[in-house]
């Protein structure tokens, strides 16, 4: 069946302080296809995207919508061609409300000028319960879980009646049944001709609703096809050169005495009467469903909140952690999620981000040697692996893996004695989270004491010697590794099953 194509990027190259990124890219998209881009962090992705959409010029190559040859030179222009954008860090304005955001540049008014609120309103409402997402126009963004944010940028796009989406990562914060609801919607969008370019990092999900494929590695080219005529692992392949293991990272922890013991902690609607003990060089996993609370306990934990009761004892000794300088104090580090909220300073540079929470390593006579500080950061860019050609440029200009990994050196700078992963490998290709896994089991061979927090079934059974499972803010079940299953797991994470036996 011969395909009527929308979009065809021929040729385009693009260079940053003389560091080529785009070496010459071709990208076809069909009308009415989802297609996926895949790549490692750093392999042009994002690059080739905010070219599509105006955010940056190309320095040679073509673009073409429905043939005809058109500049992207600003995000409006390429709106104005029907192209939407929603990316991986949410781009909603908290101080607004809901439908402020979804008209936001484009406001409806009035015959007499003044804006109409009752209409957008209705509008927001229309397109919300399309996503099968209800909840009131006027409510401020600032108040809504993060998957309600992300489907108000989907929603933005669906409402600017766009013929190409460019969905980034879009179903890092959402949960499963979320997931299947953006894909029920995708594949509505399809049918009605809607062209959609789907990134993410887990193949599961681009097997499941992705009908072709384009990979990109070090911005070049490196293979296109039918995503039914293809296996995932030659993708994979595709994308980090090689082949790539997927055997666990698992080393069986020589435990340490306890360095963390937590005794019926309790924050009034958020988590209930949790017990639980970590040990030196053990790697402890919490999982469960979004709103099941772990966040929310570990920010506790780590000082970022006040409010609640029980007992923290680090080494054996109580401690009240009322702020995070405390906790940094008691040798407790914290890598948050949500990167761009939570973890960096846009403006300030890659190497800034890194030395900010442990400035007084690098001090001498009271300044900043930036030799230390240099030297410490091309350690942790071999170790992690982190793809920076200039540490001096501002960290937004990283992809979103190489920032979580100068996140990761910032805390790894700290050296604290545990060390608490908020979703570790979000929004992170494949190689690169085999890196982390890597670096988090060395850790633990260390001595180090390691928490880590994720919804995904497969990573928590891959690194973790201990599993806590956590349903509405309270622990359901408590297992060593060679009890569980990701079976086991959705059982407790939905509360259809309890456990009454704790395990250390």
């Amino acid at each position: 069946m011969e395909h009527e194509t929308i979009l065809e990027m021929i040729g385009v190259k693009k260079s940053f302080h003389n560091n080529e990124v785009l070496h010459g890219v071709d990208l076809v998209l069909n009308k009415g296809e989802i297609h996926a881009l895949l790549g490692e962090n750093g392999a042009g992705k994002s690059t080739l995207m905010n070219i599509l959409g105006g955010v940056h010029q190309p320095d040679n190559g073509q673009i073409k919508i429905t043939g005809q040859t058109v500049l992207m030179g600003n995000p409006r222009i390429s709106q104005a061609h029907g192209v939407s954008f929603i990316h991986q860090e949410l781009n909603v304005v908290t101080d607004l409300t809901v439908y402020e955001n979804m008209f936001l540049g484009s406001e409806l008014r009035t015959k007499i000028g003044f804006l109409d609120e009752k209409e957008m309103c209705r509008q927001t409402r229309e397109v919300l319960s399309k996503l099968g997402v209800h909840i009131d126009p006027k409510t401020y963004v600032r108040d809504l879980e993060t998957s309600y944010k992300q489907m108000i940028e989907i929603a933005k796009a669906l409402l600017s009646n766009s013929k190409i989406i460019i969905m980034d990562e879009p179903t890092t914060s959402l949960t499963d049944n979320e997931v299947e609801r953006l894909f029920t919607i995708m594949r509505s969008l399809k049918q009605s001709g809607v062209s959609i370019i789907y990134i993410s990092h887990k193949l599961k999900e681009i097997q499941a609703v992705c009908d072709r494929y384009t990979v990109l590695r070090d911005g070049n080219l490196v293979g296109t096809g039918n995503m039914k005529d293809t296996d995932l692992s030659a993708i994979t392949q595709l994308m980090v050169g090689k082949s790539v293991s997927t055997d666990a990272f698992y080393n069986k922890a020589t435990k340490g005495e306890p360095v963390l013991t937590v005794k019926n902690l309790t924050s009034e609607g958020l988590f209930k009467d949790v017990n639980f003990s970590l040990s030196k060089g053990e790697v402890l996993g919490f999982t469960g469903l979004a709103g099941d609370g772990r966040t929310e306990l570990f920010e506790s934990i780590f000082g970022f909140r006040k409010k609640y009761g029980g007992v923290i004892e680090v080494s054996g000794k109580p401690v009240k952690i009322n702020h995070p300088k405390q906790a940094l104090r008691a040798g407790i580090g914290l890598v948050p999620k949500n990167r761009k909220e939570n973890a960096i300073i846009k403006d300030l540079s890659v190497i800034e981000n890194m030395s900010l929470t442990s400035m007084g390593h690098f001090e001498k006579n009271g300044f900043i040697s930036s030799k230390t500080e240099q030297k410490r950061f091309q350690e942790y860019k071999e170790q992690l692996n982190i793809k920076v050609h200039d540490p001096k440029v501002t960290i937004d200009s990283l992809s979103g893996g190489n920032q979580q990994k100068v996140v990761i050196a910032k805390w790894l700078e700290v050296n604290g004695d545990i060390i608490i992963f908020d979703n570790p490998t979000q929004g992170i290709d494949v190689g690169a989270k085999n890196e982390i896994y890597q670096h988090i089991m060395h850790l633990a061979e260390m001595g180090k004491a390691i928490i880590i927090l994720s919804s995904e079934a497969p990573e928590i059974l891959r690194v973790c010697d201990r599993v806590n499972i956590m349903f509405h803010g309270e622990i359901t079940g408590k297992f060593t590794r060679d009890e569980l299953t990701e079976e086991k797991i959705m059982e407790y994470a939905t509360g259809s099953k309890r456990e009454a036996k704790n395990i250390g």
